[in-house]
């Protein structure tokens, strides 16, 4: 059973529609990117996926023992986000805080979770350090940290790589491809096609007329999205 199934989605923006008739399948073990040019309803998207926003039409639901709460999510980076006064372990273990529920303080097993994701993710040595005192990449690993920290089996990830310079850009991929190999399941918005292609196992491509969804090889083949990939969105799907 898919672990997120959207049927007939229906997706508003400021009371202007973005999305219609939008369908796809998320099964675990995959690896979506979700492509398409500023205005394609991408940000809209993931707002529906995460529950923070209701769909006009059709519906989204989530299967084989998903819950809402279980998907990690690693937004945009912004100014505010980079500014936080917290060492990287605070950080990291605030990704524990849905599943803290009403306790006051953080459990040994919260800890050692948090400990275990940063060892992974190699930036233990850096748990002491203030946040806004690392670089952009180390950044990013961080809150990766944190929101794996939220879930073992689906991340939401939105354009993770911007800002960061090719090195890190190339390492942060690398990193994400070996967590979905040991069998985290991928959800990343992103505007990199070549990345889409390399690392993806779908390609979700949110286009004015009609969404492609497929295989990346699929899309690969598909004479209309090569127009996409040359860098000329003309797509029949």
């Amino acid at each position: 059973m898919a672990l997120i199934k959207c049927e007939n989605v229906k997706l508003s923006y400021e009371n202007k529609v973005v999305l219609e008739g939008l369908d796809f399948e998320v099964q675990s073990g995959d690896y979506l990117c979700i492509i398409g040019e500023n205005g394609s309803g991408k940000s809209t998207l993931v707002k529906a996926l995460l529950s923070l926003k209701s769909v006009d039409g059709g519906s989204i639901t989530f299967g084989d023992g998903l819950k809402k709460t279980e998907i990690g999510y690693l937004p945009q980076q912004d100014g505010a986000r980079k500014d936080f006064p917290a060492s990287v372990g605070e950080v990291v273990l605030s990704g524990r805080l849905n599943k803290r529920g009403l306790r006051p303080f953080y459990s040994s097993e919260d800890k050692k979770a948090a400990r275990s994701s940063m060892e992974q993710l190699g930036i233990w040595e850096l748990r002491k350090k203030c946040f806004r005192e690392l670089s952009g990449g180390q950044m990013q690993r961080v809150l990766l940290s944190r929101a794996l920290l939220a879930t073992s089996r689906l991340i939401l990830l939105d354009e993770p790589v911007s800002g960061l310079d090719p090195v890190v850009t190339n390492e942060f991929y690398k990193l994400i491809s070996e967590l979905n190999k040991n069998g985290l399941t991928v959800i990343m918005v992103t505007h990199d096609i070549s990345a889409s292609l390399k690392y993806a196992s779908h390609v979700l491509h949110l286009h004015s007329e009609k969404p492609f969804f497929g295989t990346k090889h699929d899309y690969s083949k598909c004479e209309c999205c090569k127009e996409f990939i040359g860098g000329e969105e003309k797509c029949c799907h």
